[in-house]
């Protein structure tokens, strides 16, 4: 907006609650809080780049506040108006209030913002919320049967082989709707899309000399707003119509969105970082302060004081403007053990914000998950909230690698994660559905990086190699980065294929990290959130060469559609009596598992019961040789071999040859799973 008249704007007294700018046909109510200030100033700007206001109006408190809340109605003002605010007040950092009356502030409740923070351009602005989605049906997807994409809304598309008509933003993602659909995915996981603050790091990289940017955005500042910074325009509200019509389109193909949130700390960081709004408006409610100094369980200078009631009440209005006015299916929270600590830092049981997050009727049927540890040391994988919350279970990321790597030691804990890990999640009502299993994430290596590096390689971070973590229980399956050594590439291709087919065969929620399929690398970087360049852009013409493995994700998630035991929601009894047990192990030799004995290989049958009259065997070989498998009695059927090439890889059932031999010799580092249906005769056995 523009041209601002500010001859015709007229004040009055204005109501404490909502939060934020509303807008009318006759002009814009603004109301913020803060206990400790003792003068606000409301400042309307005419164009983005103007430095200093066209107008600014100072509250009067005899008027224009209620208790700690500050509101006035600006009769005149447009929607579309660009706002600030400053605030004064005490200057006392030991008291924790950092007071500037020469700063302009972002208000908390924006629902938009434009501009560049790094120029002291960003404004707020006055938006009405739209209500026209008559014609938006959300999927409602149960948890259980979610496939998740982790992707970043830019890096999807930006890249020029993605051949976007709008690389890079809400619409691109979009146009690779169809890639999802054929995929097999049914929810997509977006890293952080609300407005983020600075994006340059003040540092370039050692290798390339590329000015380095906070590219993931876990750096959140506009917490209702989604960022402009992935939209085609983003003057007014644009960028607001756009993310919407992302939502929408994605609902249409079947897909849910959940989001990836940060409400453990914001962008404004330690004492050292800018001051660009809740550190003005008042820094002692809003941060976790120890004699005014940032106590830092984010691992990022500051922590969000999430359990102080009005801090809730923020995060609580902010979860439900997402769900009701912006249609989202679910939540990620980030480093979500820090929800859980009260304003001293203690961990705290049954935390009032974790509870009344599960609890709160607006957020009932959408998905919440936890990665439910912090940089502060808390680690609550089992053990986060109650049977409403889901987690990222970093246990089976690092347990599946470590068994498909050959570790020893491992078999027994393969099983627990195989089926759901009962260890963490068989008590309080919960249920195979709060796993959240995933192989690989955006936060590590990809999985062409899992099976070619060793060692992390992030010298382009800037940070002389020490940032991202040291152990990644990866193998470079014999040297050291990309090779043309046909046997070393084949036997990384098999341990790809043989960690997919384990994520789908898992009981549990599979995320998979988006442009695994199509072989992306990062180049054995395993903390690549500075780099908004080729190193996190996806490389679509990756997907032409490595159409084995994009096949293969979307085949081995269509036989866990199929299967109902898959995505199953209770666990298994197990037992020995192969007539009346549900799930049994076996060794290779067909006899019944020695769980004293240590060995990389295993096997597992489903029987018919479980899932819907066809029985299933799963064979599981970490050892670098072959090993034969003795086969249960019946007709068995070749679903899936890790080992084998395209298209034997991957048989759909009616095309599934029958095995005629009583042993199956399974390649080195590799799985096969064989099915045996209830009518054979309905088969084409080949």
């Amino acid at each position: 907006m523009s041209g601002l008249d500010t001859s015709t704007l007229t004040v009055t007294a204005g109501r404490p609650y909502p939060m934020g700018p509303v807008t009318y046909a006759e002009g814009i109510r603004f109301t913020i809080f803060s206990r400790h200030a003792t003068r606000v100033w409301i400042a309307l700007f005419d164009t983005v780049e103007d430095q200093e206001p066209v107008w600014e109006y100072e509250f009067d408190p005899s008027h224009h506040r209620t208790g700690d809340v500050w509101s006035l109605f600006v009769r005149g003002a447009p929607e579309g108006t660009y706002f600030l605010y400053r605030m004064d007040g005490p200057f006392a950092p030991r008291q924790g209030h950092r007071y500037n009356p020469n700063i302009y502030l972002l208000d908390p409740y924006a629902k938009a913002f434009v501009g560049d923070i790094h120029d002291g351009t960003m404004k707020c602005v006055a938006v009405h919320d739209k209500m026209d989605w008559n014609d938006d049906k959300r999927p409602h997807i149960p948890l259980k049967d979610l496939v998740i994409y982790e992707t970043h809304v830019r890096g999807f598309t930006k890249h020029p082989s993605s051949n976007a008509n709008h690389p890079g933003t809400y619409r691109g993602l979009i146009e690779k709707i169809p890639h999802l659909k054929e995929l097999g995915i049914n929810a997509v996981e977006l890293l952080p899309v609300q407005e983020f603050g600075e994006t340059l790091l003040g540092r370039c990289s050692m290798l390339t000399g590329q000015q380095l940017t906070n590219y993931w955005g876990y750096s959140s500042i506009g917490f209702f707003a989604p960022s402009g910074r992935y939209a085609v325009t983003a003057q007014c509200q644009e960028h607001l119509d756009e993310f919407r019509d992302m939502v929408k389109a994605l609902h249409e193909a079947g897909i849910e969105v959940i989001l990836d949130v940060v409400f453990n700390h914001t962008s404004e960081g330690d004492e050292r970082g800018p001051t660009l709004s809740f550190r003005g408006i008042d820094n002692s409610v809003y941060y976790l302060l120890h004699d005014g100094a940032y106590l830092n369980y984010s691992g990022c200078g500051n922590t969000v004081n999430c359990n102080h009631p009005l801090v809730r009440d923020f995060i609580m209005d902010c979860l439900r403007y997402w769900v009701a006015v912006m249609h989202i299916d679910g939540f990620r929270f980030d480093l979500a053990s820090i929800l859980g600590r009260d304003e001293q830092g203690h961990i705290i049981e049954e935390a009032p914000l974790i509870k009344r997050i599960a609890e709160d009727p607006v957020l009932r049927d959408v998905k919440l998950i936890a990665e439910a540890w912090d940089a502060g040391g808390a680690y609550q994988v089992g053990g986060f909230g109650d049977a409403r919350w889901a987690e990222w279970n970093g246990k089976y990321r690092d347990d599946m690698r470590r068994f498909w790597r050959g570790d020893s030691g491992m078999r027994g804990v393969f099983a627990t994660r195989l089926t759901g890990s009962a260890d963490l999640y068989m008590h309080n009502e919960r249920s195979p559905e709060h796993s959240i299993n995933f192989i690989t994430c955006h936060d590590g290596f990809t999985l062409h990086d899992l099976v070619s590096y060793n060692q992390k390689h992030n010298e382009a971070n800037g940070e002389g190699n020490r940032d991202g973590a040291n152990e990644n229980h990866s193998w470079n399956c014999g040297h050291e980065g990309d090779t043309d050594d046909p046997d070393i590439n084949a036997l990384r291709r098999r341990m790809q294929k043989s960690m997919i087919a384990t994520l789908f065969l898992s009981l549990g929620v599979p995320m998979m990290l988006g442009g695994d399929e199509m072989n992306r690398t990062q180049r054995g970087n395993n903390n690549a959130y500075c780099h908004d360049n080729e190193i996190s852009w996806f490389d679509w013409q990756l997907l032409d060469e490595n159409r084995e493995l994009f096949l293969f994700y979307r085949d081995v998630i269509a036989f866990r559609r199929e299967n109902p035991v898959f995505h199953r929601n209770a666990f298994f009894n197990g037992g020995d009596d192969h007539d009346t047990a549900d799930l049994t192990w076996c060794e290779p030799d067909g006899n019944q598992v020695d769980w004293q004995h240590d060995a990389p290989t295993i096997a597992c049958r489903v029987h018919p019961k479980e899932n819907d009259d066809t029985g299933i065997y799963m064979m599981f070989n970490a050892a670098l040789e072959a090993v034969r498998f003795r086969l249960p009695e019946g007709a068995w059927h070749v679903r899936i071999n890790s080992a084998a090439p395209p298209p034997e890889d991957y048989f759909a059932a009616n095309e599934a040859p029958q095995m005629h031999t009583p042993v199956f010799e399974v390649s080195g580092k590799s799985l096969v799973v064989l099915t045996s249906p209830a009518s054979t005769q309905e088969l084409h056995i080949r």
